[in-house]
């Protein structure tokens, strides 16, 4: 049974909490033996693994479009420390390692920031958009996914989405990270440029990989807890094909988010 009913907590506990998990990362990117990836490599590496684009701009319930337009910017300037970024064998990928702290001496401008099942202006924000696509792009590869962390709150309702509920990454600088482990013998790269429309992201490497790969979600439904709200939940599951013929099928997490709008609920009498 999944108890997610909100815990309502004083600024005071949520800032002494934020201060205590930031700096405890700290420490763990000074003490941890992990070889973090930090090179670039201004030629692409051969082999296209798995390319994917997302819309910049999105019309969302009561979202202003200035925070949209301010996300553009914040995209623009974190993909800079991303793009061309090599993934070597036992190498782990770190998101806010490579990207630091977002802040205004940086160029980045307040967007839409997601808080409490709901929303507000902060620094940097729509810095989400980058971790959901590289998250993405990571499980059609065989790189390994060691820290990603789900959205608790489904906030705005499904408008043309066109990826599973909960195939996402969501980020918070710094102790809410996605870090991508090679354990390969091959090198790969991350590749991540933005136009008018869209941001756009390539992984490619350094070998042609044989297998390839579908990700795909089961038992989406959505549950009317006993405090009065809804909760949203679904599995991840990622097959692998091999060119020998057979397929393997694994679980890659689950997600439950409580839910921040009314639910169509599918009348079965």
């Amino acid at each position: 049974m999944i108890n997610m009913k909100p815990i309502k907590r004083s600024k005071y506990r949520i800032a002494l909490g934020k201060a205590w998990y930031t700096y405890t990362r700290y420490f763990e990117w000074c003490l941890n033996n992990k070889k973090y990836s930090a090179n670039k490599d201004e030629n692409y590496l051969p082999y296209l693994v798995y390319q994917h684009r997302t819309p910049l701009l999105r019309k969302l319930k009561n979202v202003e479009m200035w925070m949209q337009y301010n996300k553009v910017v914040n995209l623009k300037i974190a993909s800079k420390c991303i793009n061309k970024i090599i993934i070597k064998p036992k190498e782990t990928f770190s998101y806010w390692k490579l990207i630091g702290k977002p802040d205004k001496r940086k160029g980045y401008l307040d967007g839409m920031v997601l808080y409490n099942g709901g929303f507000k202006p902060g620094v940097g924000g729509g810095l989400c958009q980058l971790s959901n696509l590289i998250y993405w792009m990571t499980l059609h590869s065989p790189l390994e996914v060691v820290e990603r962390h789900r959205h608790s709150f489904d906030v705005f309702p499904d408008s043309n989405r066109k990826l599973p509920f909960g195939s996402g990454a969501t980020c918070v600088y710094n102790y809410r990270d996605l870090q991508i482990y090679n354990g390969t013998g091959m090198t790969f790269q991350l590749i991540i440029y933005l136009d008018d429309e869209y941001l756009y992201g390539e992984l490619r490497a350094s070998s042609e990989i044989e297998q390839t790969y579908e990700v795909y979600e089961k038992n989406h439904h959505i549950t009317h807890e006993f405090w009065g709200g809804y909760i949203r939940h679904n599995e991840i599951y990622k097959r692998v094909f091999y060119p020998q013929g057979y397929e393997v099928e694994a679980l890659v997490t689950e997600n439950h988010a409580i839910m921040m709008y009314q639910p169509f609920l599918e009348n079965k009498n």
